[in-house]
């Protein structure tokens, strides 16, 4: 089956390549359990508050980049991995990509609604940062989930 908007199937292997060491050091530098201070270097901002009272508005800031160069890497590895043709893509290949694509919007916002009850000041903001990851980090795993069980299945037929 031919699909317009799926990378090559050798990109997922190079997503995963991305994805594992950018989650593992974004979580170390997220935590402060390993700091990256030689990333601190001055950016342009469209904006950017400093708690408590500076802010600046198209202009340069000193700000350390290793949160956005992991949470890019990220984000590029989980589309690799979830967009990528399977070895034999068919109908049946990209009906499990939808379902699983609006699973993980549903699972995302049921949670972000539970957070938004429950969860406030600094703590949602944790919540809001660690959401941006999320539909990427369910969808990825519904998708092989469900990828796993229906060759499972059909060897166990056999």
């Amino acid at each position: 089956m031919k699909t317009k908007f799926l990378f090559p199937n050798h990109f997922e292997r190079i997503g995963w390549f991305i994805l594992l060491p950018s989650s593992f050091l974004g979580l170390l530098n997220f935590f402060e359990i390993l700091e990256f201070n030689f990333l601190e270097i001055n950016v342009f901002a469209i904006y950017s508050e400093m708690f408590p009272s500076s802010s600046t508005t198209f202009g340069v800031v000193s700000n350390n980049i290793a949160n956005e160069i992991f949470g890019i890497l990220f984000i590029i590895g989980a589309i690799f991995i979830g967009f990528s043709n399977e070895k034999y893509e068919d109908e049946f290949i990209a009906k499990v990509r939808t379902e699983s694509l609006v699973w993980s919007i549903y699972a995302n916002y049921i949670i972000l609604i539970f957070c938004m009850l429950f969860f406030f000041e600094l703590g949602f903001f944790y919540v809001m940062i660690f959401n941006m990851f999320t539909v990427l980090t369910f969808f990825i795993i519904r998708f092989k989930y469900m990828i796993y069980m229906s060759q499972k299945n059909l060897n166990d037929e056999k």
